[in-house]
């Protein structure tokens, strides 16, 4: 098997898998139990916290433990709306966003809210100038993506947080596919909130993080003790929170952005020089992730193309919504035709993918286009 879905899913780094495995044995306890068990859990808690915060640059007090990014980004959006709402009730996201950013707007609208949705150019960039236009009186919150899923371009969260800070207007970026890839800082990214997810950068699914700035209160989606600083009531779930604070230590301390970014290249070089004019780059040519590579290749359809090559893992799209048929809305926005998006694959490297598994997979999808020409 040859897995070049990293962007899908990560496999758990034995360092994360060493760090989680006392407490699926002989560390136990509830972390607010006041007996020795359950502090020697809280301590673990907080030093993830900790290591987490680090990954970031944030505070330990500013992360928030949730099951996953798909919980950051509903705390976040719906977060912001039951406790700013009598402030505004409008938000301004971009047509490229994660169904986890679009479903829960779209719950918002059923209840009253308005989303303005800000289109992207070719590469999928969104234009800072395109989201300061529709900032309005009411506009309580803007939530850009930091890297695109599908295609990997990288958006000037920087810039958009300028503006939305000269207007009164929190940000938060969904931060699920560059944690772990890239550096990310909240302090130069100017937000005030920020979604991680654990199995992105090689901890369990399960589990991941929302930023959330010091002084800023949500409205809480879990009500219960009051766990996580009342931001998400629930017994924490040692195992994978300590899981997630060494896939952060780890990603801190090992940056494989080179590496992996030469893989990329390699990919795309070996497919290019293999089939030349007939597959075409999506996304930005330079601002994006170092280790995605989304094409489109002409007569082609990805999906029948990856069925009929099981030791192939890779995706025609997002992982979230891969089984369905339609144009994804990523590919829409950019104005990629429906034929071209028929034919389009995402193939993303990571940590441990090898040089020689990537002269494979070129090797075995060239075989296989030319068998359908």
């Amino acid at each position: 098997m040859i897995y070049l879905d990293y962007n899908g899913s990560t496999p758990v780094a034995p360092e994360v898998r060493d760090a989680m495995l006392p407490y699926l044995g002989p560390c136990f306890g509830n972390p607010s139990s006041t007996h020795s068990a359950g502090t020697a859990m809280a301590a673990a808690v907080e030093q993830a916290r900790e290591q987490v915060g680090n990954l970031i640059g944030a505070k330990p007090e500013e992360i928030v433990f949730t099951s996953g990014g798909t919980e950051a980004n509903n705390l976040a959006l719906k977060g912001v709306a039951h406790a700013f709402g009598s402030r505004g009730r409008h938000m301004i996201i971009s047509a490229i966003e994660h169904p986890a950013i679009v479903q829960p707007c779209r719950y918002l609208e059923s209840i009253g809210f308005e989303i303005t949705r800000v289109g992207v150019d070719r590469y999928g960039l969104v234009d800072p100038q395109d989201v300061n236009q529709e900032i309005r009186e009411n506009t309580i919150l803007i939530s850009i993506m930091h890297a695109n899923n599908e295609v990997g371009t990288i958006q000037p969260i920087a810039e958009i947080a300028r503006f939305a800070r000269q207007s009164n207007v929190l940000m938060h970026t969904d931060a699920a596919q560059s944690c772990g890839k890239i550096p990310v800082s909240v302090e130069e990214l100017g937000v005030d909130m920020l979604t991680l997810a654990g199995h992105k950068f090689y901890s369990p699914q399960g589990i991941g993080a929302l930023y959330i700035r010091s002084g800023l209160e949500l409205e809480s989606l879990h009500h219960g003790a009051g766990q996580e600083r009342n931001q998400r009531a629930g017994t924490e779930p040692v195992p994978a929170i300590v899981a997630l604070g060494a896939a952060s230590a780890l990603a801190s301390k090992q940056c494989h952005a080179k590496r992996m970014q030469d893989l990329r290249d390699r990919l795309h070089s070996g497919l290019h020089e293999a089939l030349g004019n007939r597959i075409k780059l999506n996304g930005h040519p330079e601002l994006r992730l170092p280790n995605t590579l989304s094409i489109s290749i002409a007569n082609c359809s990805g999906g029948t193309l990856l069925a009929g090559l099981p030791e192939l893992c890779a995706s025609t799209g997002a992982a979230c919504h891969g089984r369905t048929r339609q144009i994804s809305d990523t590919l829409a926005a950019m104005g990629v035709s429906e034929e071209s998006a028929a034919g389009t694959l995402r193939l993303s490297v990571g940590r441990y993918t090898k040089e020689e598994e990537i002269d494979q997979a070129v090797a075995i999808l060239v075989a296989a286009l030319d068998r359908t020409a």
